[in-house]
């Protein structure tokens, strides 16, 4: 596989290509195993990280014959199976959350100066976050990290979960105002905290 040439491919292109080479479809985990990786760190801590991936993309591979070669960008695609393999363990996400609301430590690493800032002004903001997270339904949950973690649109979303976008909204909306409700009526997943969701 020539990677210049990968890099003219779309997604689908690059799926296509993998159902007679299959070392095409490595080009895919290069364009959105990080990102993959950082979206399971931040909702099952970094040892659980890249099992998610690995099983990420191992299913994808499994599933790529099935895949609808009419969507250019398989980003949805892939965070819907690592959403769904990270349901199975939900039971760790739970953990986590609850952990994170007792000791305040997120999974992501960040520079050492950064992060005694960031402690300092905002550790009970994020303790009650976490709480608030894991008293979410998983669904809710997945919509909003999804929204908030993974950048994802709306119709993102409802292609990723196979749901319709009506309640990928009704999810979202729920799942913010439960959190909304937790942090005293500011909502943390806005990327415009001025700004009425979409």
């Amino acid at each position: 596989m020539d990677p210049s040439a990968a890099e003219l491919l779309d997604d689908a292109g690059l799926i296509r290509r993998s159902l007679t080479e299959p070392e095409w479809f490595s080009a895919l985990f290069e364009r959105y195993g990080r990102r993959i990786y950082d979206y399971a760190a931040r909702r099952l801590g970094a040892q659980a990280a890249e099992d998610i991936v690995a099983e990420t993309f191992f299913v994808a591979f499994r599933r790529r014959d099935s895949y609808d070669m009419t969507r250019p960008l398989a980003r949805p695609w892939l965070y819907g199976i690592a959403t769904n393999i990270i349901a199975g363990h939900r039971r760790t996400e739970e953990k986590y959350y609850r952990t994170l609301r007792r000791t305040g430590l997120d999974p992501l690493p960040e520079p050492l100066a950064e992060t005694v800032v960031r402690r300092v002004t905002a550790e009970v903001e994020e303790r009650r976050l976490a709480g608030a997270m894991a008293a979410l339904h998983r669904r809710d949950r997945d919509v909003l990290l999804l929204v908030a973690w993974a950048e994802l649109s709306y119709e993102e979303i409802a292609d990723a979960l196979g749901v319709p976008v009506g309640t990928v909204r009704s999810r979202l909306h729920r799942a913010r105002r439960k959190i909304r409700a937790a942090l005293g009526d500011t909502d943390p997943t806005a990327t415009d905290p001025t700004a009425e969701e979409k």
